[in-house]
C-alpha cells in the first residue's frame, strides 16, 4: 500500500478533476452511469490504508506524517491517532514513520501495518490499548509492514516491503534477506507465504478465501499475483493475475498498490492510471482516474460508497444500488 519515494505527493503529478472511464457495459452494475466522483479530503501528504469502521467512520493513514485520520459526513476530517506508527525514530533511517495499511479484526479491533515501528499491531478502539501481534520472522525484524488482509478464522496475511526505510534495499536496519508476504496464524506463529517478490504491496483475499491477491509495485515488472490456498491457508500454486506493464503507456501514474474485493468477487485495484474495476477473471470494467496515483480503496457506508485514497486526497464514489459490499 505505500508507494515508493517517487509516488509521494508531488507537484510532478498533473492532477485533474476525477473521472470514471467506462471500459465495459458491465461497469453499470458496479457504478451507475453518470455517477460523480466527490473529493472529501485534501491536504494529505500521502493518503493510504482506508478502512470503514461502523459507528466511527472512515479511517485512513498518512504514513510520512505519522498520522491516522478519521472522516465522517457530520464531522469532516480529524486526527484519530498521532503518532500512528513509531513514537520515536531516526529520520536518517526511517522514511515513513507512520501506520500504513489498516484493517478490522473480527472482534472489531483496528489492525495496523506499522511501517515505522516495523510491526503488526492491534488497537482496541474502546481502550486505545495497543498490542504488537508480530514483529519478527524467524527471530529477525520485519522491514516495514505495509498491508493486511483478514481471514474469517482470524489469520492475518500481510506484506513487508522496505518502503518505510530511507534506503530500502541497503538500509542498515534490514535484518531479513527478502521482502516477504506472510501469514500470521491465530496462535501467533508467522509463516512465509512468498519471499521472492521484489516489492510486495497491496493484499486481499477472495470472498471464498481460496485465493490470495498480492500487488507487486515493481516499476520494471508491475503486476498482481494470485495464490491458490489450501485448507490451511497456505499457497499451493501462484501465477500472474494481472500484468500491469501495458498499463504504463504514456507514463500513466502509479503502480499496482492497494486493493479491495467486494462480496461478489469484483476487485478495485490500484494500477498505473488510477483505480481499476476488475472481474475475478481480471477483465477491466472501468477506471477511476485523476492524473495522479490512487493508492488504495475501501467499500464503506453499508456498501453504498467506494472510498479512494488518491495521492494527497480522499475521493468517494457512490456505488450502484444493490451492489454487494
Amino acid at each position: 500500500m505505500a508507494a515508493g519515494a517517487a509516488l509521494l505527493a508531488s507537484p510532478a503529478f498533473a492532477e485533474t478533476p476525477p473521472t470514471i472511464r467506462r471500459l465495459s457495459p458491465k461497469l453499470d452494475r458496479v457504478i451507475a452511469p453518470g455517477t460523480p466522483v466527490e473529493t472529501i479530503v485534501t491536504g494529505i501528504r500521502w493518503a493510504e490504508g482506508p478502512v470503514w469502521v461502523p459507528g466511527t467512520g472512515l479511517l485512513f493513514s498518512d504514513p510520512p506524517a505519522n498520522i491516522v485520520r478519521r472522516w465522517t459526513r457530520a464531522g469532516g476530517t480529524s486526527v484519530f491517532l498521532n503518532p500512528s506508527g513509531a513514537p520515536t525514530f531516526d529520520p536518517k533511517l526511517v522514511r515513513e514513520a507512520g501506520a500504513n495499511g489498516l484493517a478490522l479484526a473480527r472482534d472489531g479491533a483496528l489492525l495496523i501495518a506499522n511501517s515505522g515501528g516495523r510491526t503488526l499491531d492491534r488497537l482496541d478502539l474502546s481502550t486505545r490499548k495497543r498490542t504488537v501481534l508480530a514483529d519478527r520472522y524467524q527471530g529477525k525484524r520485519f522491514n516495514s509492514p505495509n498491508d493486511i488482509a483478514v481471514a474469517r478464522g482470524g489469520a492475518l496475511y500481510f506484506t513487508d516491503p522496505p518502503y518505510g526505510l530511507t534506503d530500502p534495499d541497503t538500509s542498515p536496519l534490514r535484518e531479513l534477506p527478502h521482502n516477504g508476504v506472510y501469514r500470521r496464524a491465530t496462535d501467533g506463529s508467522v509463516a512465509l507465504v512468498d519471499g521472492s517478490l521484489t516489492r510486495p504491496n497491496g493484499i486481499a483475499l477472495s470472498p471464498d478465501e481460496r485465493r490470495l491477491y498480492v500487488s507487486v509495485s515493481d516499476e520494471a515488472a508491475p503486476r498482481i499475483m494470485i495464490y491458490d490456498l489450501d485448507a490451511k491457508g497456505m499457497p499451493t500454486a501462484s501465477r500472474v493475475w494481472l500484468d500491469a506493464k501495458p498499463m504504463q503507456v504514456n507514463k500513466a501514474p502509479g503502480l499496482p498498490d492497494g486493493m479491495t474485493v467486494a462480496q461478489n468477487g469484483i476487485l478495485f485495484c490500484s494500477a498505473p492510471g488510477g483505480m481499476y474495476v476488475l472481474t475475478p477473471e481480471a477483465e477491466p470494467l472501468g477506471l477511476i482516474e485523476h492524473g495522479a496515483p490512487i493508492a488504495n480503496a475501501e467499500i464503506g457506508e453499508g456498501g453504498r460508497s467506494l472510498f479512494l485514497t488518491a495521492n494527497d486526497r480522499v475521493l468517494r464514489v457512490p456505488l450502484a444500488p444493490g451492489f454487494p459490499k
